[in-house]
């Protein structure tokens, strides 16, 4: 048994497809096919079922493939103890980004980290929570931002920054009047929220839940973007809610819309994410600290609530 052999193992498992695992592993099918057999022999088991179209995994098969992940983990471990020992800071490192983040933190961190640690080849994507997750628990990702807490066993949260909530209110609203807001001054049924997948909905409609009397009734419109929702609140079809970086770059019109809560101002936590087994972790320290140094000048709010990112039954 080898650790290559059981890297194919988990390439198999993963795209169900033997020539699919093959590109990705950047070797010939049948040398991929001819070392699974070999294992297979090896253990006297049938990892696979290939009478199935997708491939599937048998009953052993789903225990082997878990250990697996385990040990080609904890192989990965031996060039992080090196590269610690050597004070190396470098190589592959894959970063997911929620979408809500994205766009306002990546370019307050992005440009720093890179010079400061040019051997680290940093490809960063942009996909909702449950995905980063699953990424993560899958050994895809080495670490994502995401808001928390995510209540998951397998997943470590390390907090970078609080980010308050701020209402956008636009002249012919009923709260426009208001210098700061109140929680029991809002409505769900005239906030405009994002569409559903995203942890920050989530967020609102738990602040929301917060106010006594709340129904949890189907809401009237909801959008994919802050910068959409900003424009139909403009229309008069309601307010909505911002986290405080994307109010950063709102034009100058747009700012006189702008309300801050009454304090303890409702905020996400927004952590950098990183699964249990703690693999390349250097890289992750690294990170950590160029984040929380860069957003430390932006966000000055000490007095805030943390609103949970799941939506709550």
């Amino acid at each position: 048994m080898t650790i290559t052999q059981l890297q194919y193992v988990l390439a198999v498992a993963e795209f169900q497809n033997f020539t699919h695992a093959a590109e990705k592993s950047f070797v010939t099918q049948p040398t991929l096919s001819m070392q699974i057999q070999k294992l297979e022999d090896e253990l006297d088991v049938l990892i696979f079922d290939r009478s199935k179209k997708p491939i599937q995994l048998t009953a052993v098969g789903e225990k082997i493939v878990e250990q697996a992940r385990n040990i080609v983990n904890e192989s990965y471990r031996i060039q992080d103890i090196v590269d610690q020992e050597k004070g190396y800071i470098g190589g592959e490192y894959r970063l997911g980004i929620i979408p809500t983040i994205m766009p306002t933190l990546l370019p307050l961190f992005l440009k720093n980290f890179v010079k400061k640690y040019p051997k680290v080849n940093l490809k960063i994507e942009e996909q909702n929570t449950e995905t980063l997750i699953e990424k993560l628990e899958d050994g895809h990702l080495d670490a994502a931002i995401a808001a928390t807490p995510l209540e998951n066993e397998n997943i470590i949260e390390r907090p970078l920054y609080y980010e308050p909530f701020v209402a956008y209110i636009p002249e012919s609203h009923r709260l426009s009047s208001l210098k700061k807001v109140n929680i029991t001054d809002l409505d769900i049924d005239d906030i405009l929220l994002l569409e559903d997948g995203h942890c920050f909905r989530d967020g609102v409609i738990n602040l929301c839940k917060a106010k006594k009397g709340f129904k949890d009734d189907h809401f009237h419109l909801e959008s994919g973007s802050f910068e959409t929702m900003m424009k139909l609140a403009d229309e008069g079809l309601g307010m909505t809610l911002l986290p405080y970086l994307h109010t950063l770059d709102v034009s100058t019109n747009q700012q006189k819309h702008l309300r801050y809560f009454v304090e303890p101002a409702p905020a996400r936590e927004v952590s950098l994410i990183f699964h249990k087994s703690e693999l390349k972790m250097h890289i992750t320290d690294a990170l950590k600290d160029i984040i929380s140094a860069v957003v430390r000048g932006a966000i000055a709010f000490q007095n805030v609530k943390i609103v949970s990112p799941i939506q709550k039954k």
